[in-house]
């Protein structure tokens, strides 16, 4: 059993680390293309127009490309957030239920339910049900709603 759980690790470190090299070796040749492409405009300008001309046509290219990539990474960074604050609703509402299931608190009920008896307290239960079903509720829309306003803010 463990064999298996060691060769399957094996084989996704294998693959990850391929996929990783791979990716640094197309990185590595975009970098280069990138870079003869902008020494053959430089050239092609510099001919055409003049120094100064040619370099303000490459640092014009970059310029736009450094705008592009912080319009991405912008966009991405928000879409995060985004995604982090509704895995935290998530989380916030989880955790509310969380008490409920939890092994001592049904230990410590147990010796609870003895004494009381069960009879007399199903109907107590079935309010307290209610109740707690309410708050949930009303805890979690007033988190919907702040969870909105901060993101309208943005």
């Amino acid at each position: 059993m463990f064999q298996r759980v060691i060769d399957d690790l094996k084989d996704s470190t294998g693959t990850t680390v391929r996929m990783t090299s791979l990716a640094a070796l197309v990185g590595f040749a975009l970098f280069v293309t990138l870079s003869f492409l902008c020494a053959a405009a430089f050239i092609a300008v510099m001919q055409r127009y003049g120094l100064i001309e040619a370099c303000l046509t490459v640092a014009g290219i970059f310029l736009v490309i450094s705008l592009i990539a912080a319009a991405v990474y912008t966009t991405k960074k928000r879409r995060a957030k985004a995604r982090a604050m509704a895995a935290a609703r998530e989380a916030a509402r989880a955790a509310a239920s969380a008490p409920m299931i939890d092994p001592m608190l049904i230990a410590a009920a147990l010796p609870i339910l003895r004494a009381v008896g069960l009879k007399k307290l199903v109907p107590l239960l079935a309010v307290a049900g209610v109740a707690l079903g309410y708050l949930a509720s009303r805890n979690s829309a007033a988190a919907d709603e702040e969870a909105e306003a901060e993101v309208d803010e943005e």
